[in-house]
């Protein structure tokens, strides 16, 4: 953009933005809020609002401090910004929270006991530092998740708990021992002159308290501050924004509850909804008009998002009125939503001439992409994972993969060194080197060596005794490779490996993620067996997933469908969106359904992954999707609370249905699954994870399903009794 005087410059900018963003650009002073819904144009209105400070000479751009949370939306704020303005932006703040605060802490850090040339601790290196801390405590790390531990300081962390008060409110063993260590790993931070991701945030909120005048010169230096993403801070970020912004309070915060879904990651959802209580002087300005998406979309996506209690009142419109119903598809199984979503795709190719790229397909959990991944190979669909990897090549896959390469081939020595001391055996790389060394002067391969451990120079008895028990315990399942299916083998052999209970061990949301993985090669496994029959191997499956992996690599510049999870899709858009797994208890999952403000968040997260389309939307419900070893599964409520006026049903197997659930329509069969609050024990109570409660033991969630002669016999957790096994009918449980 060329201008030549401010008042062009100024006029022009206002020019291109719709009333409601007008109004919020030019309310220059005082606190304000921005409520932007989905595809209103919130970073329109941050870059604008930022181009007419400086244009209209209000501020200079060294009085500017602008806050995102991804370093290439940062990129992309300054560069339109540029576009925008004639004069130069030299001086002003742009970044993460992360990013901008390091740069204040590299200045100030003397003041708090620091060096400027701090080193700060990345994720792997602050795990590092636990671990060391448990070994100098003597705390066992079999009964103790570094992990896990690390994971519960960081939150304490973004909760503002210092060491003495988490040790403060510690009222269970292993609080007690968190704080222990979160002590000693703070004055360790100190002595290494380091500070972790978490004390970029805390750190210059204990230096503006601390320091009064420190504070004030920041305050007088940005005095004009704006935050993008409002809704997902935490409360560090929040604190330390109300510091900055106490004196001359032009905080300008743009953000939308109904888009808040960080709160495993620690953003506070209060933040957004308590703005005007913080700055009662506060303006409010509502962006209800979507660029992005058709009436359909938006109004199915409101009337499920209304239903949540914590939200600022607001319903999205658009000029782009009318546009396709969204199309509801219920399917038999996981496979038949794969393979209907290929079909979907192809249809909208040949029709309206689109391109790969022009496809989303979004799911609840990564697992939920290894079906997927299968239909778009079989068909020669271009697909790309964002926000993660191809299903075969994540980490946990491929080391379980590679320990049954070396059952079916224990020559191969890759395969072999990847697992050797995975999970930790005490087979260093000293070790390592040591049995390598002996391969090579008695002309044996590396898995020969084991067997020879004992007869290894130089490695210490206990070293010696760990590699031959693994060698034992490879050699047990070489055994039985002949002798039981692939799939008993599997998912025995991943049982006494002990890798579910390793990560089960950690408490993290990554690892649940990874259990779900695992358990999603298992149930792959199983289909192979069941589909091979007696010409089933492990030999044959693993040759399938080495061709799968050879060829599978997409050029991510390609045209090509894109796969990611509803978390990943947040600020992106596509034409289609197709929506996969919409079922009770995984999405929502499970863990959710309990938990009020957990569950608000699932109905957030679904109202995210809807208005990511602009053109036409899928969702997807499977009647038969297995999950921890379970057949059946229920449409989600998310689903029940949807305005059909914007819908089309499709059901896919109406005939395979069970006439226990379809009645008689005159056209054909409908689906008339009953309410949750309301259904029957025979029917709801069959779902690993549903909550229940029995006359004597109290609440209690489904942890196993088995049917057999004598009835259908349930594992049930129950809150204040444990474990307890209970047949059906006789349980009498009660539904919650």
């Amino acid at each position: 953009m060329t201008v030549h005087n401010n008042d062009t410059t100024i006029q022009t900018l206002l020019d291109d933005l719709n009333p409601e963003q007008r109004e919020a650009v030019l309310q220059t002073d005082g606190p304000v809020l921005v409520l932007a819904g989905a595809g209103s144009g919130k970073t329109r209105v941050l870059t604008f609002r930022i181009a007419h400070l400086i244009a209209s000479k209000t501020a200079q751009p060294g009085d500017i401090l602008a806050m995102t949370f991804t370093n290439k939306a940062a990129g992309e704020m300054r560069e339109r910004v540029e576009q925008l303005v004639p004069t130069s932006i030299r001086g002003m703040w742009v970044g993460t929270f992360h990013s901008l605060f390091a740069r204040l802490l590299r200045r100030e850090a003397d003041r708090i006991g620091y060096d400027h040339n701090f080193t700060i601790y990345d994720t792997n290196d602050q795990l590092a530092l636990v671990k060391m801390i448990l070994k100098d405590l003597k705390i066992s790390l079999q009964n103790s998740s570094p992990k896990a531990i690390n994971h519960k300081i960081s939150n304490a962390k973004n909760s503002m708990l210092d060491p003495q008060q988490y040790e403060l409110d510690a009222n269970h063993p292993d609080k007690e021992l968190i704080a222990q260590v979160y002590k000693v790993y703070e004055k360790r931070l100190k002595e290494n002159n380091a500070m972790d991701f978490d004390d970029l945030l805390i750190k210059p909120i204990e230096l503006f308290t601390t320091y009064p005048l420190v504070k004030e010169y920041y305050q007088d230096r940005f005095k004009y501050i704006l935050v993008d993403e409002y809704q997902d801070t935490n409360r560090a970020q929040y604190q330390v924004l109300k510091l900055l912004a106490e004196k001359h309070k032009n905080i300008c915060v743009v953000g939308d509850d109904d888009q808040s879904i960080y709160r495993w990651r620690g953003a506070e959802l209060r933040n957004i909804l308590d703005f005007e209580k913080d700055y009662p002087q506060c303006k409010k300005f509502r962006l209800e008009q979507n660029y992005r998406s058709t009436t359909s979309i938006l109004g199915l996506a409101h009337s499920v998002v209304k239903r949540n209690m914590e939200r600022h009142p607001k319903k999205l419109w658009t000029l782009k009125e009318g546009g396709q119903p969204v199309s509801m598809i219920t399917v038999y199984n996981e496979r038949e939503e794969s393979q209907t979503i290929v079909e979907k795709i192809s249809q909208e190719l040949r029709q309206n001439g689109r391109s790969f790229f022009d496809f989303a397909v979004l799911y609840r959990i990564n697992a939920q992409s290894r079906v997927l991944e299968d239909s778009f190979r079989l068909e020669g669909i271009p697909y790309m994972i964002i926000g993660g990897v191809r299903f075969y090549e994540r980490k946990e896959i491929k080391d379980i993969l590679a320990y049954l390469q070396v059952l079916v081939n224990p020559a191969d020595s890759v395969s072999l060194r990847r697992i050797i001391n995975y999970p930790a055996r005490g087979i260093g790389e000293s070790t390592l080197a040591r049995l390598d060394a002996f391969a090579r002067d008695k002309n044996i391969t590396l898995y020969q060596a084991l067997a020879k451990a004992h007869s290894v120079p130089q490695l210490q008895s206990r070293a010696q005794e760990r590699i031959y028990e693994l060698y034992e315990f490879l050699e047990k399942y070489r055994s039985l490779l002949t002798e039981i299916s692939p799939s008993e083998l599997s998912s025995s052999f991943v049982h006494e490996l002990g890798i579910i209970k390793h990560f089960d061990e950690q408490g993290t949301v990554e690892a649940a993620s990874r259990i779900e993985n695992v358990r999603e090669l298992l149930q792959a496994i199983a289909e192979y067996t069941e589909n091979a029959g007696d010409e089933a191997s492990l030999e044959d499956y693993l040759q399938q997933i080495s061709l799968i992996t050879d060829i599978d690599k997409w050029d991510e510049r390609a045209n090509a469908v894109t796969l990611m999870t509803l978390h990943a899709a947040k600020g992106l858009e596509f034409p289609v969106v197709f929506m996969a797994g919409l079922e009770e208890g995984l999405f929502p999952l499970s863990r959710s359904i309990d938990d009020p403000h957990a569950l608000e968040e699932e109905r957030r997260l679904f109202y995210v992954g809807a208005t990511r389309a602009k053109d036409k939307l899928y969702l997807f419900w499977s009647r038969n999707r297995k999950r921890y070893g379970q057949n059946r599964s229920y449409k989600s409520r998310f689903l029940k609370e949807i305005d059909m006026q914007f819908v089309t049903a499709e059901d896919k197997c109406v005939l395979e249905t069970p006439r226990t659930q379809q009645k008689w329509s005159g056209e054909g069969y409908q689906d008339t699954m009953p309410d949750y609050e309301n259904e029957s024990q025979e029917q709801f109570e069959l779902t690993i994870g549903a909550r229940v409660r029995h006359f004597k033991f109290g609440k209690g969630t489904i942890l196993d399903i088995n049917s057999g002669a004598s009835g259908t016999k349930l594992v049930i957790n129950f809150d204040s009794f444990g474990k307890k096994r209970l047949v059906l009918p006789y349980a009498k449980l009660e539904i919650l």
